[in-house]
């Protein structure tokens, strides 16, 4: 019992390892190894190595990079401006054949160009607004949002709709004291009511599949008709017509943008008309939107010899067609928006010019 109690040794506090620094290390007994690191020290290493590969296991917190003039120029989609463009050529086109160049108000026709884009563009900056704020964004997958993807605050792209909503009331209250049409400012309001209301408000009814209804009747027969009313103080039949055509071309657009989203669109509840409707049907009521337009084009060449030139759509028409029958990812559906933006443009253009000359 001697030998053994003599071989153990005392222990010194005073060569224990303590947290506050580190001492010399400790050889305890022949047998026993140095031990080089104390054993608080490998818990504390170990614990900065935890998933996440991050100190004390915090996953990386991606950054969110600031909008730049490049983002805010795509959130407007200059290419949708088309939709704007082509019912206000067909408009004038039509005040022109009852005028002639005389009675052309190209002041009038400028005002309604600056009516329709405004509302285009404010309309683009509010579904980013409403969207964002709404959480539907949140399963997007096409193009980000700068709402949504945090790359600008709700307050600022709201305030940049709000001046686009400005500048074409501006347009249109000036159109309106020019035609001498006073009675258009209600309809001006409705306008309004319906570009906010589309993703906006507690009940949108683009959520319920009346965004193509809307978009025809505004997007189309409204704005080809208005343009022509405040120009002639009438409306004809090719207004009405081929205001009826540029409406399709502007749905045909709308349910490309919702086909590419369908799947998105059902997570967030979104109810579109491609949601209600199902893929397949909503894939051939495309092809009947981006078609139909040339019966048109068909009638109005029996009264405008020329007309049949804009018959050579149909060689970019049918090409959007296949390939929206076709498509299976989300970039074949964005090509077929994009080439659907152009045919908009490339019809309602060219139906104008045969019109009025």
């Amino acid at each position: 019992m001697a030998s053994n109690r003599a071989r153990q040794q005392r222990f010194n506090p005073a060569k224990t390892p303590v947290k506050s620094e580190l001492r010399e290390p400790v050889k305890q007994s022949a047998k026993q190894t140095v031990v080089a690191t104390p054993t608080y020290e490998k818990k504390k290493q170990a614990a900065k190595k935890r998933k996440g590969g991050r100190p004390g296991g915090r996953s990386p917190v991606p950054v969110v990079k600031k909008a730049n003039l490049a983002d805010w120029i795509a959130a407007a989609r200059v290419r949708t401006l088309s939709l704007s463009i082509a019912p206000v050529a067909l408009g004038t086109a039509c005040a022109f054949a009852v005028e002639g160049f005389h009675g052309w108000h190209w002041v009038r026709a400028l005002l309604c160009l600056a009516v329709a884009m405004g509302l285009q563009l404010a309309v683009n900056y509010a579904n980013d607004y409403s969207d964002g704020v709404r959480g539907t964004d949140a399963f997007r997958v096409g193009p980000s949002r700068l709402t949504g993807s945090g790359a600008a605050s709700p307050k600022s792209v709201l305030a940049v709709a709000l001046v686009f909503f400005a500048l074409a009331s501006a347009a249109g209250i000036t159109v309106i004291i020019l035609s001498g049409q006073y009675w258009l400012f209600a309809l001006g309001v409705v306008c309004l009511l319906a570009a906010w209301f589309y993703t906006g408000g507690k009940h949108p009814y683009g959520y319920f599949g009346l965004g193509e209804v809307f978009v025809f009747l505004f997007f189309g027969v409204a704005a080809t008709a208005g343009t022509t009313f405040v120009q002639t103080g009438k409306v004809n039949l090719e207004s009405w017509v081929s205001g009826a055509a540029a409406g399709l071309l502007a749905c045909a657009v709308l349910i490309t943008n919702n086909l590419r989203d369908i799947e998105q669109d059902r997570k967030a509840k979104k109810r579109t008309l491609a949601v209600l409707f199902g893929s397949l049907t909503s894939r051939i009521l495309y092809a009947v939107f981006v078609l139909l337009p040339f019966v048109a084009v068909w009638f109005l060449a029996l009264f405008y010899e020329k007309t049949y030139l804009v018959y050579f759509a149909l060689l970019l028409a049918v090409p959007c067609a296949l390939i929206v029958l076709t498509s299976k990812t989300s970039k074949e559906f964005g090509l077929a928006l994009r080439l659907t933006s152009l045919l908009a443009l490339i019809f309602g253009v060219g139906l104008a010019l045969t019109i009025a000359f």
